[in-house]
């Protein structure tokens, strides 16, 4: 994932760019991105770090202190190095996205055809997602046509942040799959990824852009410049996972949707156990929801160790991730021995890191471990978002399964549906298999109905994709 924070000011923005940046490194792992306009001096500036190893804020300390302009754009990214600065036909501006092209060669091939001479080659030959968009962009011959034109044309999703001299652009994906925001405080707007970002900032809540809607933000005014769609597929894991716990998606607070969540969980469930726990980070919340609806007391049998470790799946190899991930969890033996422990994760993916969490549960002396992850098996590796470095579904345990069962990797769409449905025997096999291997007491997932009553929006409004392959 990416996010990403824009603001126009009549003022100095530098500081509210930065901080507002900064409140996004949780959806981002390798690299962090600032550019600003300086009206009074040489006009843009930009400065790009990685951050695979070291927090956002550290590696911009220096550049803050000779940044300074009244309009910037920031990014926190898991891939490409961004903003880029681009000198264009529809004139100067820096671009930041979030999103993904699954046509990128595709449509690199097309804007060679179209006349557009190189791009800059990154490593293993290829091509920035960012500087393509901004190519498309300028196939057109204005900027709210390059952007439909972009948008378009690419498979996936895509929205955008544009920075001109006095001005920013933003486009939201056409399908709405990632939100953006946009707030207000005196002689000031800005727009964001996650809404939180901007409330300690003295910003508050203007509107959340809808479906493919393209606005134009200056300090004073909002002025939409395409009016939204009437179609939306947002990303579910958003509030499942992805999203930070003070985070408001149309409406719906992440917090409170995993509360809920975690009270569904409950509703199905009958299971007797000593006392409830929650894999930080995102867990927790799924599990206070659950202890509070099952009376059970909520308790921390392991306690996160943050001061050191990253997120588990920053570095590039699995086996790293891993042993991270085992490494930053410290347990708790007197909250865990003789215990019958029941424990929530967000989701389980491949598997790996959640029976060694068991497993240590086991020798720090739990009795048993029952588990409910807060979505449902996750089927599809997902076309939309860089939410899974899966560059397979058979990294996907549930796939992994199900192959196993059917005897084949090549499994029909009629008898995938049939793993999908919680009330088929194939589904239950399915769970039964994934609980004996990952060495579980017992295995509930959450339904994606639930899921969706939880979330609290129209269900037509909600891409359910990783977990049913519905697509558009």
């Amino acid at each position: 994932m990416s996010g990403f924070f824009g603001v126009v000011s009549k003022t100095d923005c530098v500081m509210d760019l930065f901080f507002g940046v900064d409140y996004h490194s949780h959806l981002g792992t390798k690299r962090g991105g600032l550019a600003v306009y300086d009206d009074s001096e040489d006009g843009f500036h930009r400065s790009i770090h990685n951050i695979e190893n070291t927090p956002f804020r550290t590696k911009f300390e220096y550049d803050i202190e000779h940044f300074k302009g009244k309009a910037g754009v920031g990014c926190i990214s898991d891939s490409e190095p961004q903003p880029l600065l681009v000198q264009s036909k529809l004139g100067s501006f820096a671009i930041t996205t979030v999103g993904r092209i699954n046509n990128l060669d595709e449509l690199r091939k097309e804007c060679f055809n179209n006349g557009h001479v190189h791009f800059l080659e990154m490593s293993k030959g290829k091509v920035n997602p960012t500087e393509l968009v901004a190519a498309l962009i300028n196939q057109k011959d204005t900027i709210v046509e390059g952007i439909t034109y972009a948008q378009e044309m690419i498979k996936g999703s895509m929205s955008i942040l544009l920075l001109f001299p006095d001005h920013i652009i933003a486009a939201r994906d056409k399908l709405g799959r990632t939100p953006i925001i946009l707030g207000k405080k005196e002689g000031a707007h800005c727009a964001t990824f996650e809404s939180s970002a901007y409330l300690n900032l003295g910003y508050h809540y203007v509107c959340d852009l809808g479906p493919g809607e393209i606005v134009s933000i200056t300090t004073d005014d909002v002025t939409q410049l395409k009016e939204p769609g009437t179609e939306m597929r947002m990303c579910s894991f958003l509030w499942t996972y992805f999203g930070y716990p003070t985070a408001t998606y149309e409406g719906i607070n992440v917090e409170s949707m995993r509360y809920r969540s975690g009270e569904m969980l409950r509703s199905r469930d009958d299971v007797e156990v000593d006392t409830v726990a929650g894999v930080p980070d995102s867990g927790v919340p799924h599990a206070i929801g659950y202890s509070n609806k099952s009376g059970y007391p909520y308790t921390r049998p392991f306690i996160k160790y943050t001061p050191t470790w990253p997120r588990s799946f920053m570095p590039s190899s699995q086996q790293q991730r891993n042993l991270i991930a085992r490494m930053k969890l410290i347990p708790v033996q007197e909250l865990i021995k003789d215990q019958r422990l029941l424990l929530i994760d967000d989701s389980i993916v491949r598997g790996t890191q959640l029976r060694e969490t068991s497993d240590f549960l086991y020798e720090s002396g739990a009795k048993e471990v029952h588990v409910r992850p807060a979505c449902p098996p996750i089927m599809f590796g997902c076309k939309y978002l860089n939410f899974s470095r899966s560059v397979s579904e058979m990294d996907l345990i549930a796939r992994r399964v199900i192959a196993e069962l059917e005897g084949t990797e090549e499994i029909s769409s009629e008898v995938l549906q049939q793993y999908i449905d919680p009330e088929n025997e194939k589904y239950q096999k399915m769970v039964e298999v994934i609980r004996d291997r990952m060495h579980f007491t017992s295995l509930k997932y959450q339904r994606r109905d639930d899921l969706v009553k939880a979330i609290g929006i129209d269900p037509c409004k909600l891409c359910t994709y990783c977990f049913d392959g519905k697509d558009e």
